[in-house]
């Protein structure tokens, strides 16, 4: 049944985004649009971002992880390496990853390459999270067929005993992804459909700033 959707709109009014106020460095840009989203309150996970991958069977495919930390480098995730976007990423290290902040009517793309962070870093980053969090990571063979819910609630409370009283190890398969960007997009909602569109792109070894049509 066909449904039409023509009288979903709204207007955009809440800012502006001009290529001669945005900062230098699209680092230090998103860092202020982050913490300016965080502080506007309104987004349960301000570090919810959507990352789509190149699948091994051609597809594109995008999916919610969270943020954990980005620097001058880029922007850190992590996740099950033999999970289906751990193997997108180990065929096609080209990805992509977007924030959607409607409480500031803003969004933000990057394009970048994805490589594995150090079993350091992993380990680090594992070892800080809840226990809780941990076990589910080493219990869970993430993107594979499993027969039942309960199947995976009896293995975690196996676990759960297993290391009652001792340290969780990393799973092996488990650890972090840097995303080295090479363009990062700032999107601003204006009126009338008319919003601004401010590019970063890397080029010869720094960052070209430039406006494009909405």
């Amino acid at each position: 049944m066909a449904e039409k959707l023509h009288d979903y709109r709204k207007s955009y009014d809440k800012g502006e985004l001009s290529e001669t106020s945005v900062d230098e460095n699209p680092m230090q840009q998103f860092r202020t649009w982050f913490y300016e989203v965080k502080d506007n309150g309104g987004v349960d996970e301000v570090n919810a971002m959507t990352i789509s991958t190149i699948g091994t069977d051609g597809f594109p495919k995008g999916r919610v992880v969270l943020l954990k930390k980005y620097d001058e480098y880029g922007f850190y995730f992590y996740t099950n390496y033999n999970s289906e976007k751990g193997e997108s990423i180990a065929n096609c290290k080209k990805v992509s990853l977007s924030f959607f902040w409607p409480n500031m009517e803003r969004q933000i793309i990057i394009k970048g390459t994805a490589e594995k962070t150090s079993v350091a870093d992993s380990t680090n980053y594992f070892h800080s999270r809840p226990k809780g969090s941990q076990l589910g990571a080493a219990v869970s063979h993430q993107s594979s067929v499993v027969e039942s819910r309960e199947v995976l609630e009896k293995n975690l409370a196996e676990l759960e005993k297993k290391y009652e009283n001792d340290e969780v190890p990393k799973p092996n398969d488990w650890g972090g992804f840097l995303v080295k960007p090479i363009s990062i997009e700032f999107w601003q909602g204006r009126p009338n459909r008319l919003h601004d569109r401010i590019r970063y792109t890397f080029k010869y070894d720094d960052w070209v700033i430039e406006r494009l049509a909405p």
